[in-house]
């Protein structure tokens, strides 16, 4: 074959290029298919004449090698024609065999590929028969439930899957063809034989031809992967649409109601069903005499004796915070251990799991546990009874529960509470007093064993040692340090110490390093027994060493007691459902069975309804009230400090003028915040109106201490907003400085406004006048009263004083010292000694009624005053100036209530609303509070009634299971 640039193509191949192949470009020669190649290297120039002639007629060639030189040949002639026709069926030949060659290798290659694939991933994909226990019941019964017929039918058949492959009987038909036409050909034609070519020449030709065949084969692969892809593509999205009508499938199934199929929660383990039990226990007190006698390990030893160490080994991870010396169990913690696939800890209240392989997660959980120690113990004590609960699982850990206690010490040190040595006794008496809980006492073995306190507790709880299982720890230190290892066998055997057990065992936790890793202390662990001569000379029995032979015999123990005491503890518990069941229906046979949350939850939509309600009243009863309640506070100052003071004067410039100056002080200065304390007292009156209103409507009474207390919180949260009263100022002096009446009607309003005012000054004068004289003839005689000597002087003083008004009508308000010594020695002569003080009392509260009486008398006048007000009283002897200050009053109150009444329903109200539902909110998460506000026997045995059930019904699905398990 030729080189590119080196050797020239001849110029058949040139010529026969473009004009037989229909090529409408340049193709280089090393692009060709090599059948093709051959074809065109048969017409080269180069010649070799030492090469026999016949060699290349004697073979024929498939399209599979490469065809051999022949001479070229003459474009002359018929022969030509025969020539060309041969390239034109040697060539389609030659692309009809590439095109079967793709699609058989694409065929076969995918399909290996595919099983291939499918292997690997069947090797790579776990052993799920240990974890058929996670899968879901309904997922084994699908047969059941599923037409696997319908299934199978709606797949498609294997035939059509054939025709996706290529006929492999037409394949051999073109290779018969293509054969026979290549040998005809190379048999027949002389005119194709090869020439002779020079040695030279055949070797760039060789090496040309290897070249084409290095790149051909390249693209052949190519071209086979690209087919390979887009087989596999192809089976993939019938994969995926396959997988799609299941899903639809699986999803009409799960729908069927009629049939009861629904989707379950993966089962709990046993151990989780019974850890559930006793958190429901652990905060419930029965009235009934029903105890927790349910049986869990209790962990108790001296302080430091190594019960957290050893409760870590039996749950294989380093979860409890270190302390070296100090107390760091400082609550009882109850710990859950079950066998699952992976190793973590979750909390009772808590959804996060902690990864006990990882140290980062270790760290977060000590760190967690002790702060929940720190949260549970209260101001001023060192240990606390509340219970932390804590769930482990991780393969290989035995099932029980155990609950690991503060340490039992000897002596209160400085920064305990002076109570701490009675308060650690009295929670582990506590644990240890249920009879069918499993004490496990642990003991240190480097220390002597006299010193140890729990050994003594332990001796007076279970005396016979029939639930108590002997635990000696740091039994390495204990070798080393005793002079005689007899004794380690003699308290291994009970024979040392009062107390008696079921089992002794000892153990070593560590060397007393934090940092050691449970495995380490394992492998230390068995190291030292298999050295030990305690094992050696039989002081130490094979299955009294190590934690696994502890956990093992812990739970044995722990299941063999559930067994034995699960149902008459169930028993006991449908007893007391039964009393509780009978009172309640003996004392609250209308009421439903509500407990303190649901309680609440109805409390709280009450008080919801009621706050829309707030919002729902009317704007003009907003504005009568405001008015209304706005008079009663500032009417007292009107009269004493602005009215009486400027009617003193003599004409009507001085009293407007006295009027002008004085309201605008008193817009200036109290005013604003008068009208801004109505607005906020009549809010809180509305809203407790409300509160109050809704008992009639089937009030449940019990919720009173709450909507008092919710009531009261959100009135000292609530905040006025003061912003307004810049605002409120102006609008108020602006309606104070407008005296225009346009009307008849406002007018005969203003007189009626101030009669009305008038009339009840005048009344609680009247009122405190004959409180000061005492009873008059007629009340004497009739109701048999007399007055004191106090009030005979009054009286006395008051017709004296009475006398001296008639003969002076437009007397001022005050007397002048010489009519004050006139009257009192007018007194002292008819016998009466009265002090100057008691004249100005009763002068004041007599001139007051003389004024008010004269005042009443003008507004009647003024009722036909209003044509000379609107001449401004010119060449008038009837001047209203008062009842012009009254309406002014009176425009400026409903200006002002008008005013608040926007403020309250556009802002207050919705305010007061949200502040409601945050202390509503926050009631609901305080438990405490909720406890303090909402009781009763009733809520009580609702509480018991509800704990009493769920515990039954608990232990009765773990009693099932148990049997089950059997």
């Amino acid at each position: 074959m030729l080189r590119a640039g080196s050797v020239v193509t001849c110029m058949a191949c040139r010529n026969l290029l473009p004009s037989r192949m229909g090529v409408k470009f340049r193709v280089p020669l090393q692009k060709l298919h090599p059948f093709s190649r051959a074809i065109h290297h048969r017409h080269s120039a180069n010649t070799n004449p030492q090469r026999p002639p016949h060699c290349s007629a004697a073979r024929h060639y498939t399209s599979l090698s490469r065809l051999p030189m022949q001479p070229p040949k003459s474009r002359s002639g018929g022969h030509g024609y025969q020539q060309h026709r041969t390239f034109w069926v040697a060539r389609l030949a030659a692309r009809l065999l590439k095109l079967r060659y793709i699609l058989l290798g694409s065929a076969v290659g995918g399909g290996y590929t595919a099983k291939k694939t499918y292997d690997e991933w069947k090797e790579m994909l776990p052993d799920m028969s240990q974890y058929t226990w996670i899968v879901p019941d309904f997922v084994w019964e699908l047969s059941e439930n599923i037409d696997l017929n319908k299934l199978a039918s709606a797949l498609p058949e294997i035939e059509e899957i054939a025709k996706l492959l290529p006929d492999m009987e037409k394949i051999s038909e073109n290779f018969t063809f293509l054969k026979s036409l290549l040998s005809s050909e190379t048999t027949g034609d002389s005119a194709l034989r090869a020439p002779d070519i020079s040695p030279t020449s055949a070797a760039v030709s060789d090496s040309s031809d290897k070249q084409f065949k290095k790149s051909s084969d390249k693209e052949k692969i190519d071209q086979l992967q690209e087919e390979l892809l887009r087989t596999q593509l192809k089976y993939q999205r019938m994969l995926e649409r396959l997988e799609k009508e299941n899903k639809e499938l699986r999803k009409v199934v799960l729908q069927k109601d009629d049939k009861g199929i629904h989707q379950r929660k993966v089962k709990k383990s046993l151990i989780d069903m019974y850890s559930e039990v006793l958190d429901i226990l652990s905060d419930y007190d029965s009235n009934y005499n029903t105890q927790d006698h349910l049986p869990r390990v209790v962990v108790v030893g001296d302080q430091s004796a190594g019960k957290t160490s050893v409760l870590e080994m039996i749950a294989q991870a380093r979860i409890f915070p270190r302390g070296s010396g100090e107390m760091m169990t400082r609550s009882p913690v109850k710990v859950t251990l079950s066998e699952g696939p992976h190793h973590v800890a979750v909390f009772k209240d808590s959804t996060r799991e902690f990864d006990l392989g990882k140290e980062e997660d270790l760290a977060a959980l000590r760190r967690e546990i002790e702060l929940r120690m720190r949260k549970s113990v209260k101001e001023g004590q060192t240990v606390s009874p509340e219970t932390i609960s804590l769930s482990v699982k991780g393969p290989g850990i035995q099932r029980m529960v155990l609950v690991d206690l503060p340490g039992v010490i000897s002596t209160v040190t400085t920064g305990m509470a002076a109570d701490t040595k009675e308060t650690i006794f009295s929670i582990s008496k506590a644990y240890m007093q249920n009879p069918n809980a499993i004490i496990l006492c642990i003991q240190d073995g480097s220390v002597d064993a006299e010193r140890s306190i729990v050994t003594d507790l332990v001796s007076q709880i279970d005396p016979q040692g029939k639930r108590t299982i002997f635990v000696l720890t740091k039994v390495d230190m204990a070798e080393k340090n005793l002079a005689s290892p007899s004794r380690i066998q003699q308290i291994v055997e009970g024979k040392l110490f009062p107390m008696k057990a079921l089992g002794y065992f000892a153990v070593v936790t560590g060397k007393g390093s934090s940092n050691e890793s449970i495995d380490s202390i394992k492998d230390y662990e068995e190291d030292f027994f298999q050295n030990s001569r305690l094992l050696r000379e039989g002081m130490l029995k094979a299955h009294q060493v190590t934690t696994k032979n502890l956990s093992l015999a812990v739970s044995d123990c722990f299941w063999k007691m559930v067994r034995e005491s699960v149902e008459q503890q169930a028993d006991a518990f449908k007893a007391s459902r039964f009393n509780l069941e009978t009172e309640w229906k003996n004392n609250y046979p209308r009421l439903r069975e509500l407990d303190r949350n649901e309680l609440y939850e109805k409390a709280k939509n009450e008080i919801l309804d009621e706050v829309i309600n707030l919002s729902q009243v009317t704007p003009k009863h907003w504005e009568s009230i405001l008015q209304k309640k706005l008079w009663e506070r500032v009417s007292t100052h009107v009269i004493e400090n602005i009215y009486l003071p400027a009617a003193q004067t003599m004409n009507s410039g001085t009293f407007n003028t006295t009027v002008d100056i004085k309201l605008k002080q008193w817009t200036d200065k109290q005013l604003p915040h008068k009208a801004l304390e109505v607005a906020w007292e009549t809010l809180q009156e509305e809203f407790a109106r409300f509160m109050a209103e809704y008992k009639g409507k089937d009030q449940d009474d019990i919720f009173d201490k709450l909507k008092e207390a919710v009531k009261d919180e959100c009135i000292n949260r609530h905040m006025w907003n003061e912003r307004a009263m810049d605002s409120l100022r102006v609008i108020q002096h602006n309606a104070l400085e407008d005296r225009s009446i346009t009307d008849k009607p406002q007018w005969d309003a203003a007189i009626q406004f101030m009669e009305e005012t008038l009339h009840s000054r005048l009344k609680d004068t009247d009122f405190v006048i004959s409180d000061m004289v005492g009873p008059d003839w007629k009340q004497r005689w009739l109701s048999w009263k007399n007055r004191t000597p106090e009030q005979h002087i009054r009286n006395e003083t008051k017709n004296e004083l009475e006398r001296l008004l008639k003969l002076h009508e437009d007397h001022t308000a005050y007397l002048a010292n010489d009519e004050v010594t006139t009257v009192r020695k007018n007194l002292e002569g008819r016998g009466v000694e009265v002090d100057p003080v008691l004249i100005k009392d009763t002068w004041h509260q007599l001139f007051r009624r003389h004024f008010l009486q004269k005042a009443l008398f003008h507004c009647n006048l003024c009722r036909r005053g209003f044509y000379y007000y609107q001449r401004h009283f010119i060449d008038s002897e009837l001047e209203c100036n008062d009842v012009v200050l009254f309406w002014r009053i009176q425009r400026m109150l409903a200006i002002t209530a008008n005013t608040l009444r926007q403020q309250l329903t556009n802002t207050e109200v919705r305010r007061l609303e949200k502040n409601v539902k945050e202390v509503l909110d926050d009631f609901g998460e305080d438990n405490e509070k909720k406890v303090q506000l909402i009781t009763g026997r009733r809520v009580q045995l609702a509480e018991d009634l509800k704990k009493v059930r769920e515990i039954q019904e608990k232990l009765e699905a773990f009693i099932e299971a148990l049997h089950k398990e059997k």
